[in-house]
């Protein structure tokens, strides 16, 4: 059968595209942040097909853990991972970081993605599969700041969150530069404005009123939950990057190989992890 790993699956987008390619017949790992959204996700569902797990993915340890307990649900041969949905995400107010010392937007955004799609590559290429990132219309106003990655200096939330969807195609990049030839596509999706609750977790008072009123305009989960199954369920897979509203678009000029490059080894480093295991030539 084929698998489906979705992050961030308890609400919003992530639980909207757990509905989707649910009905749509694939077996659906979602993971949750604590043991409560899964269960109210999973009473919410009450989907057969559907398996919630929570796990702290701002942590290193946490994101290693899950990844071996989706490893032992993969064991059989009949299950396939045809892809990896990286759609967990955060916007801080403030500055915080893991226990590692990365700041929450960087490590959440990015990082976490980046370790679990390490851990889980065998299997991804096993199937030919796919990679699957939620980014936004905000990378498009992104830079990095690769002198002060973790923004400690002079931290802007907003600056943090482009950066960290900015981060979403650079890796979407290199995994297709690295992997193509082995059948592996990554892309990174924009879901657009969307109705979710992303503004209003672990946010100050203005930024959380902010967000709710913004938010008014936006559409709801299930929207943007249809570009994430076509592109996992399109055969042959789609050729492009960055979608958006049922189409690739044009994205930040600062989406070069070399940026790409030049993230994804600092991404190994700080994450301790080679991607070169798996890369053939």
């Amino acid at each position: 059968m084929d698998t489906v790993v979705v992050t961030g699956a308890t609400s919003g987008i992530g639980l909207a595209i757990t509905r989707l390619l649910s009905a749509s017949g694939y077996r659906i790992i979602g993971i949750g942040s604590n043991e409560t959204s899964c269960l109210k996700a999973h009473d919410l569902l009450h989907d057969e097909q559907v398996t919630f797990l929570a796990a702290d993915l701002l942590q290193k340890r946490e994101v290693m853990r899950i990844a071996d307990v989706i490893e032992t649900r993969l064991a059989h041969p009949d299950n396939r991972l045809r892809a990896l949905i990286n759609n967990a995400g955060a916007f801080r107010s403030w500055y915080s970081t893991t226990e590692e010392g990365y700041e929450h937007q960087f490590a959440l955004n990015h990082l976490a993605g980046f370790m679990l799609t390490w851990k889980l590559l065998p299997h991804l290429l096993r199937a030919r599969g796919r990679v699957i990132m939620t980014s936004s219309y905000a990378h498009l106003r992104a830079r990095m700041h690769w002198n002060d990655i973790m923004l400690k200096r002079l931290y802007n939330p907003l600056s943090a969150y482009r950066q960290s969807k900015l981060c979403n195609l650079l890796f979407a990049q290199a995994l297709n530069d690295r992997f193509h030839a082995q059948g592996l596509y990554a892309y990174a999706v924009d879901p657009g404005l969307v109705r979710t609750d992303i503004g209003s977790k672990k946010t100050g008072f203005l930024v959380t009123l902010i967000w709710l009123i913004h938010k008014r305009r936006g559409i709801d989960p299930s929207i943007p939950a249809h570009d994430y199954r076509y592109l996992c369920s399109t055969e042959p897979a789609p050729e492009g990057l960055y979608f958006h509203q049922g189409e690739f678009r044009q994205f930040n000029r600062l989406v070069t190989d070399s940026n790409a490059r030049r993230l994804f080894s600092l991404s190994e480093q700080l994450c301790d992890i080679s991607y070169d295991d798996y890369q053939k030539g």
